[in-house]
């Protein structure tokens, strides 16, 4: 059995809005993020594939454990890529732009890094970049009660609780695109626009500051 007709069975999510997922071209789902379940469930109800950007760590394990790990993380399409901060992190964005620009499906945590107390954090800019410079619509994405399934620092899944993914409507993007090179103030409207639409979609309370990263957390990349 697949991972995604397993999560389906396993949880019925409930989902609103497939409809906007584009059926061709390059797109990013740019979600709200409480859960490391949450890229699972991204994939298993998108009807297409949905790639998304991994730390490298996690094909580097050593001994049969690690080559079980690095085949599970190629089956759910994540890509490895250098996640340790800084210009690692801005190159890893990067690493999208070939994906985007051959057409397929980008999954993406505006946020950065999981939300540990229910609230939406203020996004990030590499979003809004990626989207101009591919181009590619941006679809925002609500998922609801994944932080009940598996919250930080659980190790296994809790069967129960109910679950749902809510897909907006594209983002227009049409007055930032085709004015040439993207400056600052563009990137910050177009990631307030997009944490708004995820906003009205969750319901959640919007924080304006950067998600505080755990003390044991490598850093991610600024999406």
């Amino acid at each position: 059995m697949t991972i995604a007709p397993t999560v389906r069975l396993l949880w019925h999510p409930r989902i609103i809005g497939l409809d906007n997922v584009p059926k061709t071209g390059p797109a990013i789902l740019a979600s709200n993020h409480q859960s490391v379940l949450d890229s699972v469930m991204m994939g298993a109800i998108s009807p297409r594939n949905v790639y998304f950007l991994a730390k490298d760590q996690y094909f580097r394990g050593p001994g049969l454990r690690g080559l079980a790990l690095r085949n599970i993380m190629y089956g759910l399409n994540q890509i490895p890529v250098d996640r340790s901060g800084g210009r690692a992190s801005l190159l890893a964005l990067d690493a999208a732009l070939p994906i985007l620009r051959a057409g397929h499906v980008l999954g993406i945590f505006p946020e950065g890094t999981r939300s540990t107390d229910g609230r939406l954090y203020r996004g990030r800019p590499g979003v809004a970049k990626l989207a101009l410079d591919a181009p590619a619509p941006i679809i925002p994405v609500g998922l609801m009660g994944f932080d009940q399934v598996m919250p930080v620092g659980r190790s296994l899944p809790k069967l129960g609780p109910k679950v749902e993914v809510r897909i907006g409507e594209p983002l227009d993007l049409s007055q930032w695109q085709g004015g040439g090179e993207v400056d600052s103030r563009a990137l910050r409207e177009v990631t307030l626009k997009l944490m708004n639409a995820i906003q009205q979609l969750t319901g959640q309370e919007y924080v304006g500051r950067y998600a505080p990263k755990r003390p044991d957390q490598i850093a991610e990349p600024e999406a």
